[in-house]
């Protein structure tokens, strides 16, 4: 399995892409990148990538794409794959999965 595939199936698989609308998954050699519906994620974040780092946590990479720029809001290092919904959800205000909702 990829770690682009592992990280997908880390952060709820089908559910996640279900959930929150993510779209263009990109998968890097060390990474999974994705755009988000910016219309619906707190301080208009449409860019995630989730890099798989050295030391076995994640680096998770908050963006805004517009046009041909690209600005990043904000890096959460040093992430366990536990930690990587919460965060996601803690960044974006979108929830992963219907069992997190309402929490």
């Amino acid at each position: 399995m990829s770690i682009a595939q592992t990280i997908l199936e880390q952060l709820g698989g089908r559910r996640f892409i279900v959930m929150t609308g993510a779209k263009n998954l990109l998968a890097h050699e060390d990474a999974l990148s994705m755009r988000l519906p910016g219309n619906m994620c707190r301080q208009r974040i449409n860019y995630l990538k989730i890099v798989l780092d050295p030391s076995d946590t994640y680096t998770m990479e908050f963006g805004r794409v517009w046009g041909s720029k690209y600005k990043v809001i904000e890096t959460v290092e040093g992430v366990y794959c536990d930690m990587l919904c919460d965060i996601f959800t803690s960044k974006t205000g979108m929830e992963t999965s219907l069992g997190t909702m309402g929490r």
